[in-house]
């Protein structure tokens, strides 16, 4: 059996499988995040460890479980955040995570010090942003500098878990990807960055490919997990990385597209290839070797929930009522408008946007509205507007030559049969989704069985446990009604942005 553990921002969650992929069982713990400030994202790393032994001692509790049988252990979780050590080991401050703005400052500052962004793409493929490493280093040294003078080591969340578990510093190509401290292109820290910002090279773990075995389970582990002293622990993979293996999103031509809270479109990397304006993160893969591109969109299923929080009351008390989901409610009204939502456009950026404009000021709009336009018009255009942005991420990755054969559509979004032929119709390009939907922890287990050598590789374990089980095609019609829409859409931002800068 393999065990991947998913350090996420909501939760620790431990996924058990056997070796052909089948989901032997599952416990997820959850863990509180806190905001003190406007702005800030942290977590106590404590939580996030009490919140792993837990999930782990539940799966290895389940029917015909022996902890003997574990015979790897991968690791995933959310990427970017920051833990500081000291000398004796131990956590300096809690550690700031992924969706924490308040470096925008050390952004600037760092982009000026490399001497623009031409050198940052140079060095670490990617503009250095807010969410980021790299800048919230920046942050402590000048804003808590008493912290700052006990660092000893950094680390990634899942990377202070696998110290835990392992009592080894090290990371993997994927996660280092995200720190603004990594040359991408050659897989390894960058010196010119760590020199620019005059963070000791000691001070970062050692960094391996991400199916290589980095540690073993260590005595005291053992002991509070339930997991045999010796058992390998692979490098693993940032959530997305390791949610491309899960989803099979492991050779040319196959592109993912997640529709989560966020909207993530990744792509799979032959060879390197860097986005000439940073629009789009470059990172290594969890493959050994590879590249993907990655767009990100702040709010493409949280739009939705937007929506139905601020606008679908009735729907949410008819939905209790009859013991459904308020989404099937709504898709069910936006099933009834055509293409096009008779001329209403809706513009995503609830929270800001990341791809293809970094841009915390950007805002939302229904542009458009006329009083022939009802509710089913209001949720139809929600999905298409998001719709409408992940396809600007799509574009810039075809701008790098990466070939899209095929569509992938995981996260909530995709459980939705009219979104789902919405997307198929706004990319014009055929959506398929797999047998799996356990995402980030099923890949970082694919990745254990590659360290475990259970698999020759990270192909075999994907091609042995992953398959397509559903199709969406596009309808021609529809496809060309969006090709149309389209431009209007992609002018929007240009001729609103003067507002939002002037409403922010």
């Amino acid at each position: 059996m393999l065990l991947g553990i998913d350090v996420s921002t909501t939760g620790a969650k431990a996924l058990l499988i056997d070796e052909r992929g089948d989901v032997v069982a599952t416990a997820t713990e959850e863990y509180p995040l806190y905001t003190p400030y406007p702005l800030w994202s942290e977590q106590n790393p404590e939580d996030w460890w009490e919140g792993t032994q837990r999930a782990v001692q539940r799966v290895l509790a389940a029917p015909g479980v022996r902890a003997q049988d574990v015979s790897g252990v991968g690791l995933t979780g959310q990427m970017h955040g920051l833990v500081l050590l000291d000398r004796r080991d131990k956590v300096l401050r809690p550690a700031i995570l992924w969706n924490d703005q308040r470096t925008g400052a050390q952004c600037e500052e760092i982009t000026q010090w490399a001497g623009g962004i031409e050198n940052l793409l140079a060095w670490t493929a990617n503009p250095v942003l807010p969410g980021f490493t790299a800048p919230k280093i920046v942050w402590v040294r000048e804003n808590e500098p008493s912290i700052y003078e006990q660092v000893s080591h950094i680390l990634l969340p899942k990377d202070y878990i696998r110290f835990r578990l392992t009592g080894e510093f090290a990371s993997e190509v994927s996660d280092a990807s995200g720190t603004s401290l990594f040359d991408v292109a050659n897989r390894q820290w960058s010196s010119a960055m760590t020199r620019l910002l005059q963070i000791p090279m000691e001070w970062l773990p050692r960094c391996t490919e991400s199916p290589v075995v980095s540690g073993r389970i260590s005595r005291k582990a053992a002991q509070a997990t339930g997991l045999c002293e010796g058992t390998p622990v692979v490098g693993g993979g940032g959530d997305q990385a390791a949610q491309a293996v899960g989803s099979g999103v492991v050779q040319p031509g196959i592109i993912s597209v997640t529709s989560g809270t966020s909207g993530v479109v990744f792509a799979f990397e032959d060879a390197f290839a860097v986005e000439p304006q940073g629009r789009v993160h470059v990172f290594c893969h969890a493959v050994p070797n590879k590249w993907h591109a990655m767009g990100v969109m702040l709010s493409a299923g949280g739009a939705f929930r937007w929506f139905r929080d601020a606008l679908a009351q009735s729907e949410v008390a008819e939905a209790a009522a009859r013991g459904l989901d308020p989404y099937e409610l709504l898709t069910e009204e936006a099933a009834a408008v055509g293409p096009g939502s008779e001329g209403l456009l809706f513009l995503p950026y609830l929270t800001g946007e990341r791809t293809p404009y970094p841009d915390p000021n950007a805002r939302g709009a229904f542009v458009g509205l006329t009083v022939r336009h009802g509710k089913g018009h209001l949720v139809r255009s929600v999905l298409e507007g998001v719709s409408f942005g992940l396809r600007d991420s799509l574009k810039l990755i075809r701008g790098l030559g990466v070939p899209i054969e095929q569509v992938r559509a995981s996260g909530g979004g995709a459980r939705s049969e009219v979104w789902r032929q919405i997307q198929a119709d706004v990319f014009n390009t055929e959506l398929v989704m797999v047998n799996i939907t356990e995402g980030a922890a099923f890949g970082a287990a694919l990745l254990a069985g590659v360290g475990a050598g259970i698999y020759s590789s990270v192909n075999e374990g994907v091609s042995t446990a992953i398959r397509v089980i559903r199709r969406t095609a596009p309808q021609r019609e529809s496809a060309q009604v969006y090709q149309q829409l389209y431009p209007l859409y992609r002018g929007l931002y240009g001729a609103l942005k003067p507002t939002f800068d002037a409403l922010a």
